[in-house]
């Protein structure tokens, strides 16, 4: 047994039902993550990149194959046991930043600690802590409304390290920002795992995040088709699905 994975994924399959229609949404995908790692997953629209995330993260099941996180099974968990290791060893982090409205920055992040079944931290301290480490130690008190969405967004991923998670689970963390602010929340999560030892994984669209990770895996119809490292070898992986999703692009309008 390697102690140094915080992630298995053996065999995954899920299918998702509509009616009498049934998709394949991944088709046996195995996955295995060290401590520390910064990993993209990229692919077409469909491909099965936030359905893989959400199995990871435990928001879903699996229609077969088995999940280990941080050395815990979580197939199998009941949803009580289930929240226990989302809440104690996964962060997430979204699209849509998911503040709560009438709460300060300080607040935002401290919460999930004051909810934690065993609290490891003082909530406030850590929440100034985390929020200081990214940049935002001027913006303890400001509500998100005062806060620019890049702003927002490292709020939020402070948020989700409150409990210090073994994984930090992102699905598109840039999708509804700006290029300046994209970059400043990639390079807040590069800190992250560069300074906290944190594992990062990031679902993107985007290209020029994808060719910042140090391991890129690609999802094309529920199965990988690539898993690469190194920095030469993660940006042809984004540059040969950027030019694949152009094709396409360019296929479908001639046909329109």
């Amino acid at each position: 047994m390697n102690n140094n994975l915080v992630l298995r994924a053996e065999q995954l399959t899920k299918e998702l039902r509509a009616g009498e229609i049934v998709v394949q949404a991944l088709r046996g995908v195995s996955l295995d993550v060290e401590r520390g790692e910064l990993l993209g997953i990229i692919g077409p629209s469909g491909s099965g990149k936030s359905t893989l995330l959400g199995l990871i993260g435990g928001l879903d099941s699996p229609t077969s194959g088995r999940i280990e996180i941080d050395g815990v099974d979580i197939t199998n968990l009941n949803e009580r046991a289930l929240t226990r290791v989302r809440n104690e060893k996964i962060g997430f982090v979204f699209q849509f930043f998911n503040l709560i409205p009438t709460l300060s920055a300080l607040e935002n992040v401290a919460l999930p600690i004051q909810f934690a079944n065993k609290r490891r931290f003082n909530p406030n301290q850590r929440a100034k802590e985390l929020l200081t480490t990214l940049g935002l130690s001027d913006r303890l008190h400001n509500r998100p409304t005062q806060l620019s969405g890049g702003q927002q967004q490292r709020v939020a991923i402070a948020r989700a390290l409150a409990n210090s998670p073994a994984l930090l689970l992102c699905d598109e963390p840039t999708g509804s920002l700006d290029s300046e602010s994209s970059a400043v929340v990639m390079q807040a999560l590069k800190d992250v795992q560069r300074q906290m030892g944190t594992t990062v994984i990031v679902v993107t669209h985007n290209m020029e995040i994808a060719a910042q990770m140090d391991r890129l895996v690609t999802l094309v119809d529920g199965h990988i088709t690539s898993d690469v490292e190194g920095d030469e070898s993660v940006e042809m992986a984004a540059l040969k699905l950027f030019k694949q999703k152009r094709l396409t692009g360019e296929m479908s309008a001639v046909k329109a």
